[in-house]
């Protein structure tokens, strides 16, 4: 049976869409062949596409030490109408920061405590000047789900 993946990033800039386009990669790598990838702007994600998902990556900039106002229009649209139906759903975030991450991930640990989302990689944050090794620690986010999901083991 495939698998559903979901990929939600807010990629405003050519650093950010490398990072969406590692995190995509590493998910369709050659060797996973069970999972289907799907990969929206927070804008173009609602309930109705979470509730298909068998797991999510979300991936956001830090603005003013929070997630992005996309990320969290994202949250602000599908929090409640999925709250009771996808409770343990395995997912993984990357925040691209200019500065520590901590407020960005401090936020999304409380959003997705409460959703009882369960966060089966630690979180990535690829912080301060850009370094090209950050695209490699983004892919392996999405091979790591990616593969997870096709194994069953998340």
């Amino acid at each position: 049976m495939t698998k559903h993946l979901l990929i939600v990033a807010h990629a405003p800039s050519p650093n950010t869409q490398r990072l969406r386009d590692a995190i995509v990669a590493g998910a369709t790598h050659a060797d996973i062949a069970g999972v289907r990838v799907d990969t929206r702007s927070p804008f173009d994600t609602g309930p109705d596409v979470v509730r298909t998902a068998d797991g999510i990556i979300l991936m956001t900039t830090e603005n003013l030490a929070y997630m992005s106002g996309a990320m969290k229009d994202f949250f602000d649209r599908t929090y409640y109408p999925v709250l009771e139906e996808k409770q343990g759903l395995p997912c993984a975030i990357v925040i691209r920061a200019g500065h520590d991450g901590t407020g960005t991930k401090r936020a999304l640990d409380t959003i997705l405590t409460g959703l009882r989302w369960k966060q089966v990689t630690d979180p990535l944050i690829c912080k301060g000047d850009w370094d090209d090794r950050f695209v490699a620690q983004a892919e392996e986010v999405g091979m790591t789900l990616a593969a997870g999901l096709e194994a069953g083991v998340f």
